[in-house]
């Protein structure tokens, strides 16, 4: 157990050592790629939405 923790401030080390070579993106690169997410998410909702719309239209014709 002692050498579990032991361990523990190395990890943290490493991590932060790591996270300095990370190559992070300007404010202007995450901006423009938050807004291509919210675009595509809105784009597959709709195309979900009516894709159900119609499906279940289908089927209740189907039941009926």
């Amino acid at each position: 157990m002692a050498n579990f923790l032991s361990k523990i401030p190395v990890f943290f080390q490493e991590v932060k050592g790591e996270l300095v070579k990370v190559s992070w993106p300007s404010r202007k690169d995450l901006i423009g790629a938050t807004w291509i997410v919210f675009i595509a998410t809105a784009i597959l909702t709709m195309y979900i939405g009516a894709l159900d719309f119609i499906l279940s239209k289908g089927v209740s014709m189907v039941l009926k």
